[in-house]
């Protein structure tokens, strides 16, 4: 194996477009560290963007939004105040990850490249409606974030590219989010469901709305019947029993022994309604 640390993310994408065999990036490690005990995979080269300068940092965009570094931990991210503040859900998706061990070393990046329809960062990144930065040999492009996860285990990604950064759009007045998971222990499990919503408010009126299911289809999914749903309501109780019964109709979800089809389908329209009024709560600042 070729162990590589490049110091910029254009030499990163160099590197592995060059590279003839299996090729890994190593960012926080949860994943692709474990996989090479395991002999799940041994790759012939392996690239550390660690050392590359803004990987682990957190920084305010000019109109206000934030840029994650791909080494940004879940520790790190948990403990800033100011992103906390501003995107909740996003961070308590994170913070499901493994354990307070994992969480030390754990990223957004890699949960989201990791490909699997249960992670629990993904869906609080798309209801946020996050973007990622992608470098490659010809330069950088922007693509959303749901647009990553093509099915369990794969990603759109093109060889020789690699996610240099998550970007998240300001937050905003008026506006909240919430991730919720139902899991058959009380923690370090894989999502049986899981449910982000975030919305914005108007008066007492949602004017705005995204809601977003895990582990109920082959990768994360955006819902908007479930959004329409909301939009233009107070949140009542009509509104919320429309919203679970769109966020259940979206669901296409398998049968294994964590839960069955008609397990997810009910408890994905519970988790919806959970969430929301979470969102809710935390858009009127309470």
């Amino acid at each position: 194996m070729r162990y590589h640390r490049p110091m910029t993310f254009e030499d990163a994408a160099g590197l592995a477009a060059a590279a003839s065999g299996v090729t890994r990036y190593l960012a926080g490690g949860t994943d692709v560290l474990v996989q090479m005990r395991a002999g799940m995979v041994q790759p012939d080269d392996l690239i550390d963007l660690k050392a590359i300068p803004g990987a682990s940092d957190i920084t305010r965009t000019e109109d206000g939004g934030w840029r994650i570094g791909v080494a940004v931990s879940g520790a790190q991210l948990g403990a800033h105040e100011a992103f906390r503040a501003d995107w909740p859900g996003v961070v308590e998706g994170l913070e499901l990850v493994g354990s307070t061990q994992i969480q030390g070393r754990a990223t957004l990046t890699g949960n989201l490249c990791n490909g699997s329809p249960a992670a629990d960062s993904v869906p609080g990144l798309v209801a946020a409606g996050a973007t990622v930065e992608i470098t490659g040999t010809g330069g950088t492009r922007s693509v959303a974030v749901q647009e990553i996860p093509t099915g369990p285990g794969k990603t759109s990604l093109k060889p020789g590219e690699v996610i240099s950064a998550i970007l998240l759009p300001p937050r905003g007045e008026h506006a909240g989010d919430a991730y919720l998971r139902f899991i058959p222990r009380t923690e370090m499990d894989i999502a049986v469901v899981g449910c982000a919503v975030s919305l914005r408010l108007d008066g007492d009126t949602v004017s705005e709305a995204r809601v977003v299911l895990g582990a109920v289809a082959p990768t994360v999914m955006l819902v908007p019947e479930a959004a329409e749903a909301i939009i233009g309501t107070t949140l009542d109780e009509a509104a919320l029993e429309a919203l679970a019964s769109a966020a259940s109709a979206a669901c296409n979800p398998i049968d294994d022994k964590r839960g069955t089809k008609v397990f997810r389908i009910e408890v994905a329209g519970v988790l919806a309604k959970r969430a929301a009024r979470i969102a809710l709560t935390r858009a009127k600042g309470a």
